[in-house]
């Protein structure tokens, strides 16, 4: 699934229009009656307040739209015109003159914040007021409105997105934002829903079919897309039947040092339970025994040293190269590294300390293969990009070093974000579970494991991200969030990849339905 960007929305509303012959007024009716299905459905009439405050643009005007509906349909609906400003958009003056003639009770204009209305935590709100066209800061009374629903603890729905938001940029306060219980949002997802710093002013959301033209739904190209099964179907490589372990490739997994063995171990065991033929793991003295006897399927080469790596030499023609997890930045370690990077051609994943020693000796990020895949956890990656104002900083930051050396990268979190060039891609598997020691080094594992068996860098990537989360999702199904751990990520891989293949359950005819036909 596409996300759009505030600009190309407005055009995709514009070309609606045009090119089925209706008005932007007839289009904003479309988009507020699907809001309104959404909360009859759920609601039957019920009889709860419902505040709905509206703005004077055209998120406004798809509130008059809402609550006209909901009157007519005999809701219990209170509407307020917050007057912020002396401009009124055409389709909001419009709907503004139709819901007088549904009402008797007229909306309420708010010029200010002295009469503020009574809202218990059992009523409803409907948060109508900016949506995405805010382009300058809000009045001070505003702000105190917001404070005052926010404290009402009444159940919020918002309009597209969160009132207060801008969808490029980071508000300095909360309170400058309205905290949704729900967002509606039109034929799109909004990339704020999937940023840390903004996906907190909405608990859940959902996207609404507005009758978008499909054409340039399709056609249009977008700097961000939601990732998930649909996305990676298409994607998964089938296993030939006259194949041996020498067609899905060889993965070597560079790392551990002394006391983190533990960590090239998950990544060894996940690259081959992702689909790799073949594993060698690449340790210190001290790692042999460890790897031998825990994981018999991996080969072992190890360094000279007991406890670190210091001088990496091998024999063997990987297809694919992992660096950094558990290794240790110790000065024969960065040397090493160094002077592996200069005579390798090898495609590469780097991750953990392989990543700290690229923050420490910046000059080495020359010599990565073109794509080199970096999947660094938040601190991992500050240390590589410097420090950022907010989210969007940090997403054109990384950007940037993307571009500069044409890397891959990762930014980990509830929704993992990857850069690739001047494109994101927004994973929507994984939960609160991952947050545990060794995951990182599974994640690892897996993008390694499918770029043995020949998927492109990006490619390998994204899947390798969508299963590690999906893995995790059906853990988490039968050991909680608190109880899972890495290796039970790794046990679920094989079920993430059957789960590419199930249909969705069919819904439920009632047995009336099914009598009559």
């Amino acid at each position: 699934m596409k996300i759009f960007s505030k600009e190309q929305i407005y055009e995709g509303d514009s070309l609606t229009a045009q090119k089925q012959n209706i008005t932007s007024t007839e289009l904003m009716e479309r988009a507020a009656t699907r809001i309104f299905d959404w909360m009859h459905l759920r609601m039957q009439g019920a009889q709860v307040p419902i505040h709905v405050f509206c703005g004077i643009g055209n998120n406004g005007g798809d509130g008059l739209v809402l609550a006209r509906h909901l009157i007519t349909h005999g809701y219990n609906v209170h509407v307020y015109i917050i007057n912020y400003s002396d401009t009124r958009s055409k389709d909001f003056l419009l709907n503004y003159d139709r819901i007088k003639n549904v009402t008797k009770k007229w909306p309420l204009l708010m010029t200010n914040a002295k009469e503020l209305p009574v809202i218990n935590p059992d009523d409803i709100i409907v948060d109508a007021i900016f949506g995405i066209g805010l382009n300058r800061p809000i009045d001070d009374w505003v702000k105190v409105l917001f404070q005052h629903l926010r404290a009402s603890k009444a159940f919020t729905l918002s309009i597209d997105i969160p009132s207060g938001l801008f969808t490029d940029k980071l508000h300095a306060n909360d309170n400058e934002v309205i905290w949704a219980n729900y967002t509606l949002s039109f034929q799109t997802p909004k990339l704020l829903f999937f940023l840390p710093e903004t996906a907190k002013f909405t608990t859940q959301w959902e996207v609404l079919d507005i009758g978008i033209d499909p054409e340039y739904l399709y056609n249009t190209q977008t700097t961000y897309e939601l990732v998930g099964k649909m996305e990676m179907l298409p994607l998964y490589r089938p296993r030939e039947k006259f194949s041996n372990k020498g067609t899905y490739g060889h993965a070597l997994i560079i790392g551990g040092s002394f006391g983190k063995i533990g960590s090239i171990t998950l990544a060894s065991r996940s690259a081959l339970s992702a689909g790799a033929g073949l594993v060698t793991s690449y340790v210190p003295k001290c790692g042999y025994q460890i790897l031998q006897t825990s994981f018999p399927e991996a080969m072992v080469i190890t360094d000279k040293e007991e406890e670190i790596i210091s001088n990496i030499q091998f024999d063997i023609e990987p297809s694919v190269i992992a660096f950094g997890v558990g290794v240790g930045t110790a000065h024969k370690t960065i040397d090493a590294f160094e002077s592996f990077l200069k005579t390798n051609k090898t495609p590469l994943v780097i991750d953990a300390d392989g990543l700290n020693i690229l923050s420490k000796k910046k000059s080495l990020l020359k010599l990565l293969p073109k794509q080199t895949i970096l999947t660094p956890h938040p601190k991992e990656l500050e240390r590589l990009i410097g420090t950022w104002k907010d989210d969007f900083d940090k997403l054109e930051k990384t950007k940037a070093l993307s571009k500069k050396h044409d890397l891959i990268i990762v930014i980990k979190g509830a929704n993992t974000i990857t850069i690739y060039q001047d494109k994101g891609y927004v994973n929507t598997t994984g939960n609160p579970g991952l947050a545990t020691a060794g995951t990182g080094d599974v994640l690892t594992g897996v993008i390694t494991g499918l770029a043995a068996q020949g998927y492109e860098p990006i490619v390998a990537t994204l899947f390798g991200i969508y299963l590690h989360g999906k893995a995790a999702d059906i853990a988490v199904e039968d050991l909680g969030y608190q109880s899972l751990i890495a290796s039970h990520v790794i046990e679920a891989l094989g079920e993430a990849y059957i789960d590419l293949f199930k249909q969705p359950e069919a819904p439920q005819v009632e047995e009336e339905e099914t009598e009559k036909k």
